[in-house]
């Protein structure tokens, strides 16, 4: 459970997130992967991350308790929903933890507003479509690299049990899909020009490929790269005894 949880209005959303934590230091802003929620993403590691520093979590357009809207579902849009949330909230500067679709999310904010950026971590984020596997861009579902039966069922009971519209899980589901899908905006010299000390992080059977994760571990002035075994995309954030080490230690 949220230590509190709110609705912040956003550029035509009625945006939830919570908060966990004392509310002490430099924040941390936790961005969860696409069709998923805050507790979805982060129910194993959120307990550690929060003790001793202000954790603020939101959900993103049309995830979880926020409702969508007519407004295209683009990385560009779920960025500036979320600089226009810490503007709200008063926060010049926060870390981030993105994963997934919310790893992208914080990369743009990264690239376009780093003084924004403390600290910076990609789990399962690339920075450009080559680097996904060519089975998870045209999957025919049978890659072992995809989410199973049990992880969409788990997506669309969240969903059912928080959203304001339940009925709409398979057109949200096609919508975040596209978005995830989409030309990335970024290049190899935004990844160059990136001042944030950076964590990359992704499972060895991970949507992204391990040699993309090292290209960008490369390209970044100030990055580390952490490759977790036996680790596929669904069950990477859920790997707490190897992640919480490795966060806590980077993120200080």
């Amino acid at each position: 459970m949220p230590a509190s949880s709110a609705y912040a209005k956003v550029d035509g959303l009625e945006m939830y997130y919570e908060t966990h934590g004392p509310d002490d230091g430099r924040p941390l802003v936790l961005l969860h992967g696409g069709a998923l929620t805050v507790d979805l993403s982060f129910a194993a590691v959120l307990p550690a991350l929060a003790d001793g520093r202000r954790v603020v979590a939101p959900e993103l357009q049309g995830h979880g308790h926020t409702a969508d809207t007519e407004r295209a579902m683009t990385v560009a849009n779920l960025a500036a929903d979320v600089v226009d949330l810490l503007d709200e909230l008063g926060i010049e500067q926060a870390d981030f933890l993105g994963f997934s679709l919310g790893g992208m999310t914080a990369l743009e904010v990264a690239v376009r507003h780093p003084e924004r950026v403390g600290r910076l971590v990609l789990a399962a984020t690339p920075y450009r479509q080559e680097g996904y596997h060519d089975d998870v861009r045209t999957p025919d579902f049978a890659s072992p690299r995809l989410p199973g039966q049990a992880d969409f069922q788990k997506m669309a009971d969240a969903y059912a049990a928080v959203a304001p519209h339940p009925e709409h899980f398979q057109d949200f589901l096609a919508k975040v899909t596209g978005a995830a899908h989409a030309p990335l905006p970024w290049t190899a010299d935004d990844l160059r020009a990136l001042d944030a000390p950076t964590l990359v992080v992704v499972g060895d059977t991970d949507f992204v490929r391990v040699e993309h994760a090292a290209e960008m571990q490369r390209l970044i002035p100030r990055a580390r790269l952490a490759v977790l075994p036996d680790t596929t995309h669904a069950r990477l954030m859920g790997r707490a005894s190897v992640l919480v080490p490795l966060l806590t230690e980077f993120l200080g």
